[in-house]
């Protein structure tokens, strides 16, 4: 068993389905269309989930696409993952983008993509004047031998 954390949900409508995990070892819940819509080939709709949450202080909710949307419609995330802070209290919206050749089409209760909490670990910066070698270096897009 893995953690759990308590995340407080405001729906805003009691017809608004508490996200819930498919399968016991599910990483991620699905997040549910609160629209109709109809998006055409290389355009994109922001969608309502209908919920806002309060997330714990220390972890993100991270918004990822559902692959069968990809792999059926060609339907992703361009910004994904979408970051979702602890401090946000808005609605959750998820933005997605039709890169196929056909319109596809939204409509209520629809699962459009998948949310997961993830423990957020933050950074100290210290300045310095130089850095360690490393076998790599500098080496960037496609250095690592990748064919």
């Amino acid at each position: 068993m893995t953690d759990e954390i308590t995340v407080k949900i405001l729906r805003k409508a009691s017809t608004v389905e508490i996200p819930k995990y498919a399968t016991p070892n599910s990483a991620g819940v699905d997040l549910c269309s609160m629209m109709y819509g109809i998006i055409k080939p290389g355009e994109q709709m922001l969608v309502p989930t209908g919920i806002k949450l309060a997330i714990p202080e220390g972890y993100e909710a991270q918004i990822r696409p559902r692959s069968g949307l990809a792999l059926s419609h060609h339907i992703i995330i361009p910004n994904s993952p979408g970051t979702i802070d602890s401090d946000y209290r808005g609605e959750i919206m998820v933005l997605l983008l039709n890169m196929g050749d056909e319109p596809f089409t939204i409509t209520f209760g629809d699962r459009i993509a998948q949310m997961v909490f993830v423990p957020v670990v933050r950074a100290k910066f210290e300045d310095v004047k130089a850095l360690d070698e490393t076998k790599r270096g500098s080496g960037g897009f496609g250095s690592t031998g990748r064919r």
